[in-house]
């Protein structure tokens, strides 16, 4: 008689490592890195402690992982923004973008990269320098295609690149943490547009 052999016992349980991360994104961006305790993480994951670790390393490379997520899916507006053919494009299309993402119904409200790390402590420390390094990510990209813009007499020859990066940023984080204190998108993109009207002519 032939013998079946068994499934090994303890086997662990086969799981979507991408909608893994998504929930795990989502944690993270409603809670903040702090905020969001390793059982929030696994009871959203649907996943053991064991499997997140084996999965996506440990709180600090799962943030960097969701962190990463959430940049090219929820805040990919950034990116396409740059894309716009005129400076203003760019400026109009990426406070669009923040008021979009930060008032989403189907997500938490705010911003992952400016809440995440809001009152965080030495523990959050991590948090706070990789979200530094990624809103300063964002603000160099801003600052070279707004020198391109310079270059190309898009913007005017006085116009300071750093300063309209600068502000652009101010304006979204802004936009963000009234996002998360309820404030709706008809109240936000008003915000936005009142922020273009000074704007530097070309």
């Amino acid at each position: 008689m032939e013998i079946t052999p068994k499934a090994p016992i303890g086997r662990p349980r086969s799981f979507d490592a991408e909608e893994a991360l998504e929930r795990a994104m989502m944690v993270f961006w409603e809670r903040g890195y702090q905020g969001a305790s390793l059982t929030d993480l696994t009871d959203a994951m649907g996943i053991t402690r064991k499997s997140m670790y084996a999965a996506f390393g440990n709180k600090d490379d799962l943030f960097r992982k969701a962190l990463e997520r959430y940049t090219e899916g929820p805040a990919s507006y950034a990116a396409r923004a740059l894309e716009e053919p005129s400076a203003r494009e760019v400026a109009t299309a990426f406070l669009a973008g923040s008021v979009s993402t930060t008032t989403r119904p189907d997500c938490p409200a705010g911003c992952l990269g400016v809440q995440g790390s809001l009152a965080a402590g030495d523990s959050g420390r991590f948090a706070q320098d990789t979200l530094n390094a990624w809103r300063d990510d964002a603000l160099t990209r801003l600052r070279q295609r707004f020198q391109r813009a310079v270059d190309e007499n898009d913007l005017p020859p006085g116009a300071d690149p750093e300063l309209l990066a600068r502000y652009l940023m101010t304006v979204a984080n802004g936009i963000a943490v009234q996002a998360a204190g309820g404030a709706t998108r008809s109240e936000l993109q008003p915000v936005a547009d009142a922020a273009l009207r000074n704007w530097p002519p070309v």
